[in-house]
């Protein structure tokens, strides 16, 4: 039973981990370009909320709808003013200013916030708990996995059911055809980073919840959804939450049999899946 219990509680976490690293399938699934500075992105995100909470008193579900927008439009300006430019045939460039990205978002919280833990708070919502019968599971991992799903079925409907969509996967597909049919794929990319940048706002605001953030911590939360990108399929929604999943479940059982071997659990599955299927267990050539 005990077993049940720490697989379902590691589902859970890979909810959490779906939700760092669908924002990075948006953005390559679109552009091919690999963020180096999405997981500071998301320690950004939860700053912005934090002050909400914590200087304007707003609660942290309220603090994250009003943070979203600030959040698109600094991605838009991103894309527009600095991305855009780097983009092309070569990975190089893109690889270089996005590690330049997170070195200054890195830098400017430290002075801003200084290196102490953060968090934020959510009262009794942290502490609340839901009896599944086969285990005991708290309110806010549910809330995070059913706000990862619910975030992969909207992109779902956003992609296959719109015009923004066909906009998306024409210029994924080949950008120059789609700007001779006249898409302007820079805009197409600044906002598939907007959108990407709304994702991040939302898993920085459960992230914040759950545990304790500073500025240092991007990098590995940028690990963890490359990983989960890279298992379900380069590409993938639905893929992506998959490879969250196994990340999630990896790590609670390695912890189950020793607390010191949680994060190595979560890489030794990630090395596993690509020994097996080298291109992810769902690859798509594009969105």
């Amino acid at each position: 039973m005990i077993w049940v219990d720490t697989v379902i509680q590691g589902v859970l976490l890979g909810g959490l981990y779906t939700l760092f690293a669908t924002g990075l399938s948006l953005v390559f699934g679109i552009m091919r370009l690999v963020n180096l500075a999405h997981g500071d992105f998301i320690i950004f995100g939860a700053y912005v909320i934090l002050v909400l909470v914590t200087w304007m008193g707003l609660d942290p579900f309220l603090a994250v709808l009003i943070a979203m927008p600030f959040m698109f439009a600094l991605g838009y300006v991103l894309q527009i003013v600095m991305l855009n430019k780097v983009i092309g045939d070569e990975i190089l460039p893109p690889l270089l200013v996005t590690f330049g990205l997170s070195i200054v978002v890195q830098n400017v919280l430290l002075e801003g916030f200084t290196a102490d833990t953060q968090r934020i708070h959510a009262q009794e919502l942290q502490i609340a708990s839901v009896d599944l019968g086969v285990a005991t599971v708290g309110v806010l991992p549910l809330l995070t996995f059913g706000s990862a799903i619910l975030v992969i079925v909207i992109l779902q409907q956003i992609f296959y059911r719109t015009s923004l969509g066909r906009a998306f996967r024409a210029t994924s597909d080949d950008p120059v055809t789609a700007s001779l049919m006249g898409i302007k794929t820079d805009n197409i990319f600044a906002i598939a980073t907007g959108i990407a940048m709304v994702v991040v706002t939302i898993s920085a605001l459960y992230l914040g919840m759950r545990a304790s953030f500073d500025p240092a911590i991007g990098p590995a939360r940028l690990i963890y959804a490359f990983e989960a990108v890279i298992i379900g399929g380069l590409g993938s929604f639905w893929g992506t939450l998959v490879g969250g999943v196994i990340i999630g479940v990896a790590q609670v059982l390695g912890a189950a049999v020793n607390p010191e071997w949680q994060i190595l659990s979560g890489h030794v599955a990630f090395i596993i899946v690509l020994l097996v299927r080298p291109r992810g267990l769902f690859p798509k050539a594009g969105l």
